[in-house]
């Protein structure tokens, strides 16, 4: 994988059936075009990712997402309305347009509209070179499977290039606005039920659709593995009372907390945001630091559960299950 400095080659490298490694407002993705089975096996084998583990359409526009499904409730239009483009995908009815190979064999596919710059601009210009006007790029994190998300395009190079080509590329957006994955909802029933939680919280899918928002759902979907995001360093979640007990021990230890805690004396400070958007922006990047640390454990005081606090208790308890 190489870097490459304009949306023309990232789009040039799609439309080759190449793999290009894209910045969202959430995390970088790795992308491919969603209508090439060939290009979609590339994402699977660099991931080393199951095959039966569905991949997000990247969509140009709204308007798109009804080449991509069938029979697609209200509810769902409601929120493409309300959220796109942003950290929001959709699991509509799929149509014939959705192959197997990105959906994981289910009747369903999962679409989005990103709100980064870059990525809109890439698609619109593999529109333009491809003549589809709801053409998708696929594209799941730009890292090896179940291991941490990356948020800026050095990320990527790191992990990446030795499952990767010289025909791959990546672009550079800079450090991930929002810092984790999207909002999944699944819109394949009557009620919206969340598949994995995000930057939009339950809350503000109830405003918006006036409905309960449950979590009910068999769909599979991305990043929902009990186990995932996971670092080297074995990650534990505590209290901030918990912490004076790890101060006299003997391994090496990493602290992922809000800067209004103070840290123990021996611990390493891997980020001090200061609020819950903060800590969703740092916490993968402090996840890998600690990894280029050798250290040991990492122990992560979550954020209050409001708003995006949800989402990153989510990140944190996965990346806490043994691996």
């Amino acid at each position: 994988m190489r870097p490459v400095s304009s949306p023309q080659e990232a789009a040039f490298a799609l439309a080759a059936g190449h793999l290009s490694a894209l910045p969202t407002e959430t995390v970088y993705g790795l992308g491919a075009r969603a209508d090439d089975p060939h290009a979609i096996a590339k994402i699977y084998a660099a991931k080393g990712r199951p095959a039966d583990h569905p991949l997000i359409a990247h969509l140009a526009t709204a308007d798109a997402m009804k080449s991509w499904g069938i029979d697609i409730p209200e509810y769902a239009y409601q929120l493409s309305d309300v959220f796109w483009p942003g950290p929001l995908t959709l699991v509509i009815q799929r149509s014939q347009k959705a192959g197997d190979f990105i959906t994981g064999g289910q009747d369903s596919v999962a679409v989005r509209v990103s709100a980064h710059p870059l990525m809109q601009e890439v698609l619109q210009l593999l529109v333009e070179l491809t003549g589809d006007s709801s053409i998708a790029i696929a594209a799941p994190s730009a890292n090896r499977f179940g291991k941490v998300s990356p948020t800026t395009a050095k990320h990527v190079l790191e992990e990446l290039h030795d499952f990767t080509t010289e025909d791959d590329v990546v672009i550079d957006g800079g450090q991930c606005s929002v810092g984790i994955e999207s909002t999944i909802v699944d819109c394949t029933s009557d009620h919206p039920r969340l598949l994995r939680p995000g930057a939009i919280s339950v809350e503000q899918i109830e405003d918006v659709t006036g409905m309960k928002c449950t979590t009910d759902s068999q769909v599979r979907a991305s990043g929902t593995l009990e186990s995932h995001y996971s670092p080297v360093a074995h990650v534990e979640i505590v209290e901030p009372t918990a912490l004076l007990k790890y101060v006299f021990g003997t391994e090496s230890i990493g602290l992922i907390a809000l800067a209004e805690h103070p840290t123990p004396a021996g611990m390493v400070r891997l980020c001090s945001p200061v609020s819950s958007e903060e800590y969703a922006q740092q916490l993968y990047a402090a996840l890998r630091e600690a990894d280029a640390r050798q250290l040991s454990k990492v122990l992560a005081v979550a954020p209050p559960m409001g708003g995006i606090g949800a989402a990153i208790r989510d990140r944190l308890t996965r990346a806490a299950n043994p691996k």
